[in-house]
């Protein structure tokens, strides 16, 4: 197709705004709702104002994570416009409170390339102006974050119940889910240094924190150089498809290795528990066994190769420098062990 033939505003026109309108207010409510919870505020049905008022306590968290959310899949529709390639609005996937599951509102936002992508540079910009732009509000919420910290007994508003205890327990009750840190967060606390700053059993109480360290995450797992995800269009646009494929099978290896001791613990847990103890614990300390099911997910679904541009070529050098800038910002996104449980 030719290009020219597809100016903007006819891009621009093509969109179903109903359906992006409808899918964008209903992440509003399951974001609101689950920014209440992970508030301590229980979201309340029995009247109307009620509704609204426990729905609104909700509000920085929800306004932060579709902030970074709305620029990251703007910042790929913008550059699909600069380049004229046919795509879609971002299709925001709301996510209802779910029983005995993580919710967090939404499980993010996609658009959607209509047409194959005409060259690298087009590849290249596609692929790297949503994380890049993600990137800088995340590190706006963390540092914003870290600079606005509540005082040391807003804690207590959450779980009164620990005042009858002593105040934060050290360590942790058994069971408490645990946050894991990067290496931009660990820059960040070394920086500012903060003396109100929760640890990360309770950190998830904290709007514009979490929805910061939420963020890196999903900029880690979109920057992963995998299949057409953000880094797998980066890594093949800098380094042509037997660079992109290296990097996806190094890269499939890489988390299925640090996925594997967690996932032997849990299996020995069920079949024979006194095995669990030859697992090195240095082993499980740094293994997560959700890079299991990524792993699956990425090989079955999204898959390991790229398809060709309609004419490969080599980056600019400028751009190369934003690749490698790019890949900079994957390591200190990365968080190996995301999620965890005292």
């Amino acid at each position: 197709m030719n290009l020219l033939n597809f100016p903007k505003q006819a891009i621009s026109a093509r969109q179903n705004y109903p359906l992006h309108l409808g899918l964008f207010l209903l992440t509003v409510l399951t974001t609101l709702w689950a920014g209440a919870f992970w508030g301590g505020h229980l979201v309340t049905l029995a009247s109307v104002p009620l509704l609204i008022t426990s729905l609104a306590s909700g509000a920085a968290y929800s306004a932060s994570l579709l902030l970074f959310l709305s620029v990251h899949e703007f910042g790929h529709f913008f550059a699909s416009l600069r380049h004229r390639v046919r795509a879609t609005l971002p299709y925001y996937i709301p996510l209802p409170p779910l029983p005995f599951f993580l919710s967090l509102g939404t499980m993010g936002a996609v658009i959607k390339i209509k047409e194959r992508i005409p060259e690298t540079n087009a590849l290249f910009d596609i692929g790297i102006w949503g994380p890049m732009s993600g990137f800088v509000v995340c590190v706006g919420l963390q540092v914003y974050g870290f600079l606005h910290l509540p005082p040391i007994d807003f804690i207590y508003t959450i779980h009164p119940e620990y005042l009858t205890q002593g105040g934060l327990l050290t360590p942790p009750p058994r069971g408490s889910l645990i946050l894991g840190k990067n290496l931009l967060w660990i820059g960040l606390e070394y920086l500012f240094a903060p003396k109100n700053l929760p640890p990360m059993t309770e950190m998830y109480h904290y709007p514009f924190l979490f929805t910061g360290w939420l963020g890196s995450l999903v900029t880690a797992l979109n920057l992963l150089p995998v299949g057409q995800l953000d880094g797998g269009h980066i890594t093949y646009a800098m380094f042509g498809r037997n660079g992109h494929a290296k990097a996806a099978r190094a890269f499939m290896i890489f988390i299925t290795l640090l996925g594997f001791p967690a996932l032997l613990e849990l299996l020995l847990a069920l079949i024979k528990p006194d095995a669990v103890s030859l697992i090195p614990p240095v082993m499980l300390h740094w293994s997560w066994p959700g890079w299991i099911l990524w792993a699956f997910i990425l090989s079955r679904f999204i898959k390991l190769s790229h398809p060709p541009t309609g004419y490969d070529h080599p980056l600019t050098t400028s751009r190369k420098l934003y690749g490698w800038a790019a890949i900079m910002v994957f390591f200190l996104t990365f968080t190996p062990v995301p999620f965890g449980v005292t």
